[in-house]
């Protein structure tokens, strides 16, 4: 009996322990670079990996480059070529960081909350502080987890012809969407 007892209790706490890790290969990561000029660059990746760890507040996302789609095949051999993010030598976009007082999203309770993530995005082998707003929509123990933030292109070393043209958006909008 105290052996059953004993294993219960381990099973127990070890279904706790990794309820609060949570993962997921669905991500979307959506990539708008649109100007006046130009309604084309835009793509959208459905591939993105996430990981949210609810103790400690650790967030982590990981997306393929060459899995970003545009409508248009010429803007995505440009968006992975060597000129831009040169996704052969480059093959993935990473984001690591922490949610911001993280005692107020209470995740064992549904509801909506909002809340800073902060840390670093990496493209193209540089690696730059980002900061943004998300929310967190906790239903039924599944988490929702969106936010959006702009990027300097510049910033990671993306120049071209199409950007001094106005066709492209030199700080392009980055929208994130999870459920974990």
């Amino acid at each position: 009996m105290k052996k059953t007892v004993f294993i219960l209790t381990l099973v127990f706490f070890a279904a706790s322990v990794n309820a609060q890790k949570s993962t997921t290969t669905t991500a979307v990561v959506k990539f708008d670079a649109t100007t006046p000029k130009d309604a084309l660059p835009k793509a959208e990746n459905k591939t993105v990996i996430g990981y949210l760890d609810k103790t400690t507040g650790s967030v982590v996302f990981e997306a393929a480059v060459n899995n970003f789609a545009f409508t248009n095949a010429m803007i995505q051999d440009h968006f992975n070529g060597e000129k831009w993010l040169h996704s052969a030598a480059f093959p993935k976009f990473t984001f690591s960081g922490k949610i911001d007082k993280l005692s107020k999203v209470k995740f064992a309770k549904d509801g909506t909350y909002k809340a800073t993530v902060a840390g670093t995005l990496t493209v193209k082998g540089t690696a730059k502080p980002v900061t943004a707003e998300a929310t967190f929509v906790v239903a039924n123990g599944k988490v929702n987890a969106a936010a959006a933030f702009s990027i300097k292109l510049a910033d990671y070393g993306i120049a071209g012809q199409a950007i001094d043209a106005g066709k492209v958006a030199t700080e392009p909008k980055v929208t994130v969407s999870a459920e974990f």
